[in-house]
């Protein structure tokens, strides 16, 4: 039928427009969407992907929820400041209501069950906080056969978003973040906000998404708060669609280009937590200094205007 997909997600602006990417397009198989708290509380992130889901009619792809808090220490904030009180720039509830019930297992129980359903491998595309996919690998280790690779959106090269250090995914809950990037084995892709940035679209895009379909002025119609947010941190007026770019890659493997890089999270609990470090020394220098580490696929390019092209169409139904 297409590539196997599952979202774990913390809806959020970006991450709405991430899963309408994946369950418009009729070359995905998505087998199911699981919640983590983020950009807000759990209970919201919820809802809200059960009635984006109910916007992209799609009652077929279960819901089931997460894990509510991090791991370790508790979550500092929210990112109300950029995503609105419930998520969705204070605008959840325009959206369709739910046509399917919350699946009575919790999150990781689902995943369990839907990867050993599948017959073949599948793609984990983890779009917020990674608690769910930590605890999934911890609790279930023999589970990564079953999984093709896991894209995921998070982390900074250079700087963060959240702290000058961090960006707010990784930084929700490092010790997650670690385990999944650096104490597994499971093949990943990190998408860092340095390439998401690069990705942002202006309100023309968002002009002709209003204009394409129901669908993508619903879409629209969800960012004026998040909007605001970017125009600070753009300096233009745009929005950075930061999720959709990692599921755009989960969609269409290679159309975000790759290095292999051995990567950290700082978990201390000073000014640099939850910064990704990446190590991009050339590979001779770095077996001078010790043994070669275990390296994850870091996006640093991608065609932008492709990308752009591949959302907007993607979502708008001109090319399904």
């Amino acid at each position: 039928m297409g590539r196997k997909l599952i979202i774990d997600t913390d809806p959020g602006v970006d991450d709405a427009f991430a899963i309408a990417l994946a369950a418009l397009s009729e070359d995905v198989e998505l087998l199911g969407v699981t919640t983590v708290f983020g950009n807000v509380p759990l209970s919201a992130t919820t809802r809200n992907a059960l009635r984006l889901l109910s916007l992209c009619g799609r009652a077929d792809v279960p819901v089931a929820a997460g894990a509510a808090r991090p791991l370790v220490y508790p979550h500092p904030h929210r990112a109300r400041y950029a995503h609105g009180a419930d998520g969705l720039s204070g605008r959840a509830g325009e959206l369709p209501d739910p046509v399917r019930a919350l699946e009575p297992v919790d999150a990781v129980s689902m995943l369990v069950s839907l990867l050993e359903a599948a017959d073949e491998p599948v793609t984990l595309a983890p779009i917020g906080p990674l608690t769910n996919i930590a605890l999934l690998l911890a609790a279930h280790p023999g589970i990564a056969e079953k999984i093709d690779r896991i894209v995921l959106m998070g982390g900074g090269l250079v700087r963060g978003n959240t702290t000058a250090a961090a960006e707010f995914n990784i930084w929700s809950d490092p010790e997650a973040a670690r385990r999944v990037l650096v104490e597994e084995a499971v093949p990943a892709v990190l998408v860092p906000m340095d390439l998401t940035y690069r990705c942002a679209v202006d309100t023309g895009w968002l002009a002709e998404l209003a204009g394409s379909s129901p669908i993508g002025a619903a879409l629209n119609a969800l960012t004026p708060d998040y909007l605001e947010h970017y125009k600070k941190a753009l300096g233009w007026d745009g929005i950075v669609l930061h999720d959709a770019v990692a599921v755009a890659e989960a969609i269409r493997p290679g159309m975000l280009r790759t290095e292999a890089l051995p990567v950290e999270v700082e978990c201390s609990l000073g000014p640099s937590r939850g910064a990704t470090v990446v190590d991009s020394r050339l590979p001779g220098l770095r077996g001078e200094t010790g043994e070669e580490p275990h390296t994850v696929d870091v996006a640093v390019d991608t065609d932008l205007d492709g990308l752009r092209t591949f959302v907007l169409e993607r979502i708008s139904g001109a090319k399904r």
